[in-house]
């Protein structure tokens, strides 16, 4: 389409076109940023790659550490809360708890497998159930 034609439409400024906005349009292409998505590396240095890694949860406190990695989102989670369900059963039920409003909350899953470990995930992943692993519910 001619230049002249977009001008009289009034589109010329939607398509580059605009003589009378010649300067601000320079001006556009100059304030941009360029972002190498290529490179992959997460903030502290490393590759992005899936981390599968075990936590023992012995107290309420220790959790912290398991959901900040769950939010990194490059975690999978295998928690033992053996020692946690020894020793106070009202304390694990608010540790699983709050393991599954985080996983609910990040768009992950969460299931536990045998009686003693829960495996949480992230968004990009899930966990194939069978009868050797059974949905963990909150209150």
């Amino acid at each position: 389409m001619p230049k002249n034609l977009l001008n009289k439409l009034g589109l010329g400024k939607f398509f580059g076109n605009d003589p009378s906005n010649a300067e601000s349009h320079s001006e556009l292409n100059e304030d941009y940023l360029e972002i190498d998505t290529a490179k992959g590396e997460l903030a502290h240095g490393s590759k992005s790659k899936i981390i599968i890694r075990p936590f023992v949860i012995e107290d309420f406190t220790d959790i912290k550490p398991t959901l900040d990695s769950l939010r990194e989102g490059y975690t999978i989670a295998l928690v033992n809360i053996r020692p946690l369900k020894d020793r106070d059963i009202i304390e694990l039920k608010r540790t699983v708890n709050k393991l599954k409003k985080t996983c609910d909350a990040l768009g992950g899953d969460i299931a536990g497998f045998g009686d003693d470990w829960i495996v949480v995930t992230p968004n990009f992943a899930s966990v194939y159930r069978n009868t050797q692993t059974e949905d963990v519910e909150g209150e």
